[in-house]
Order: C-alpha cells, then sequence, then structure tokens
C-alpha cells in the first residue's frame, strides 16, 4: 500500500468541521493519528499506509484550525477539550467502534484527553514527545519539571517553555513574525534533530530573551530545506495551508493553559489512566525533553500500563524516522493489544 492509496474526506456538524485523510479496509479496527503545530493530517502520510497494510482503518484529521477543518477567531476555541470534542463527533461518523488513538505535539494532549476522558472510545493511547498530564494541565504543573541544570531559573524562569510565555505577552507579534512567510517558517521549523544539542538549553527557551522567534527578525529567514523530514511537495501543501488559514489558530492552542488544566481537574482518580499506553520518546527533542528531566514522570504515575521506548530522532519523528515509529508502535500493539493484529 502507497501514499496513493489515501482518499480525503471531510465531516461537519453544526459546530465543527474536520477534513480527515484515510486509508485501509473499510470495516478495520480504527487507529487514528493527531497532528500537533504547526501541521496537517499530511504528517502522518508514512503511517497511514503501513498500518493499512496491516489491515486497521486508519484516519488522521486536520486538527481545528488547520487545513481543511474549520478555523476560528478566538482563542478559546482552540482549547484541548473543543478538540476532543471535535474527536468525538468524528469518531461516532467513523462508526464509533474503539479505537488507538496516536497523539504528537499538540495532538498528543488530544490522545491522552481521548483515553483520560472517554475511555469506552479506546482500545489504547500513544503519544510521540508529549506525555500524559504535563503541558495539558498547565505552567502549574510543567515548570516544576524543568531540568533546572540546563534551565537555571533566573536566567530562563519558564525553561524550554519560555517560547509559550511570549505567545501569553506578545500573540501578535509572534504570530506577525510567522505569517509574514508562510513557506519560510514551514521550511525552517521541520528539521530533523542532532546529538550535537544535548545537555544545552533549546532554541525556543531563548524567545522572551531575543523578543521574538528568529532572533527577532520581522519574518523567518530562507533557510535549505531539510528533506530528511519533508519533501518539497510536503513543503508546498504545508505552506498552501497555512498560508490560507494563518498562524493563529495554531498560535492559539498555547492560549489555553488555564482552561486546560481545569478540563484535566475535572478527570476522577485525578486522571489516573488503566488504557494500555506507549510514550515514545525522541532522544535529539530538546524542546519536549523527556529522557533527562522530569517530564515524563506524571505519566509514570498515572498510568498503570505504560510502555516506553526512545527513537534517535528530533521532535519530528514520524517524518523524520517513520520506520522506526511504524515499527515501535506495531510491536507494541502486538503485545498490548494482540486481539488487533
Amino acid at each position: 500500500m502507497s501514499y496513493s492509496d489515501i482518499t480525503s474526506h471531510s465531516h461537519s456538524t453544526p459546530r465543527h468541521t474536520t477534513g480527515y485523510l484515510a486509508a485501509g479496509p473499510l470495516d478495520g479496527p480504527l487507529i487514528i493519528f493527531t497532528h500537533g503545530w504547526p501541521e496537517l493530517s499530511r504528517s502522518w502520510r508514512h503511517q497511514l499506509p503501513f498500518f493499512a497494510a496491516m489491515g486497521f482503518r486508519a484516519i488522521a484529521p486536520d486538527i481545528r484550525g488547520y487545513g481543511h477543518s474549520s478555523v476560528y477567531s478566538e482563542h478559546k476555541d482552540y482549547s484541548v477539550e473543543c478538540a476532543v470534542l471535535d474527536m468525538v463527533e468524528l469518531h461516532d461518523a467513523l462508526g464509533g467502534g474503539k479505537a488507538v488513538w496516536v497523539g504528537h505535539d499538540w495532538g498528543s494532549p488530544v490522545a491522552w484527553g481521548m483515553g483520560a476522558h472517554h475511555p469506552d472510545r479506546c482500545h489504547a493511547i500513544a503519544s510521540l514527545c508529549v506525555p500524559y498530564a504535563t503541558i495539558d494541565r498547565g505552567f502549574d504543573v510543567t515548570v516544576p519539571l524543568i531540568d533546572r541544570s540546563v534551565y537555571p531559573e533566573k536566567d530562563y524562569p519558564l525553561g524550554q517553555w519560555e517560547y509559550m510565555g511570549f505567545y501569553e505577552e506578545n500573540f501578535q507579534r509572534a504570530t506577525a513574525q510567522m505569517d509574514a512567510n508562510a513557506r519560510n517558517m514551514a521550511q525552517l521549523i521541520f528539521r530533523k534533530g542532532s546529538a550535537e544539542g544535548r545537555g544545552l538549553p533549546s532554541g525556543t527557551a531563548m524567545v522572551r530573551k531575543n523578543n521574538g522567534w528568529f532572533g527577532g527578525l520581522p519574518v523567518a529567514p530562507d533557510m535549505p530545506i531539510d528533506e530528511d523530514v519533508i519533501t518539497p511537495e510536503d513543503l508546498s501543501v504545508y505552506a498552501e495551508a497555512l498560508q490560507r488559514s494563518g498562524f493563529f489558530g495554531p498560535n492559539s492552542w498555547y492560549m489555553n493553559h488555564e482552561v486546560n488544566a481545569a478540563f484535566f481537574n475535572t478527570l476522577p482518580n485525578a486522571g489516573r489512566m488503566d488504557l494500555p499506553a506507549l510514550f515514545v520518546h525522541a532522544r535529539y527533542d530538546y524542546t519536549c525533553e523527556t529522557i533527562d528531566s522530569q517530564l515524563a514522570e506524571p505519566m509514570r504515575s498515572l498510568c498503570s500500563n505504560l510502555t516506553e521506548t526512545i527513537i534517535d530522532s528530533g521532535h519530528w519523528m514520524a517524518q523524520e524516522k517513520p520506520m522506526e515509529v511504524n515499527r515501535h508502535i506495531a510491536k507494541w500493539l502486538f503485545t498490548a493489544v494482540p486481539e488487533l493484529t
């Protein structure tokens, strides 16, 4: 099965429209992939045909604010709770059978949210890079988990999350910098990881110090494309979608920390999760750094059936190391939910 076997679809309700990609048999068990910032359903282009060939009905939605899904004009419309409800509606349209949910970046709180708030809709939950019960609980939980040997508090109060503080303080400026040239932004951001940054502050920690992204420049610089992560065709698709929808929606995901924490706090048993769960660490992801810091500890304490694995990759691992990601997820599925395979 190849990329050509992926089909495009859309589902609308009175409250929201979700565009999505699909592959695999209509009667196959569902596996649903949720992307993060500033991506698209296309980010899972390597996973959809692979899991379709295993017999799954593989689905990748454009999350709200992106691609062919609804775009909104207020920050409050980009909470995890809103996105989880989008997925509930999409899941109903797909037949409502239990699904495996796989998330990355801001798509991870959405996948985790499905497992936590709607376990009846889930076989299992997998996440790349972002652990459960961290950023979906806001700064009050996440900041104490920062590795202060890398981010001294006096220099980096919010550690690698300084860029999120910049969004809260200078949202319009941050968004204008990205909207100024969406193609350059996509070309700049989708880059592979490197061992050279291990133990050093992430570039995201410098955004407030530099009074903006790109060293304070008004627009993303024109960098060579990293074809180890995306092709020129991929870049064109990302750039067109981001130019059309803009960065207000994608960036608004960073403006709901308190709302997201309140949503998490509605869970019984402090958010304990007993579903089979997989967490894939990216060794060279220095923003969502989970190997040397304590960022994964809340997940470990709350997930009773957790498998962890590591891939030598940067943040965009589903695109940088797709075969390794596929292999790790498939191996876990064989052991955690063998009835699906």
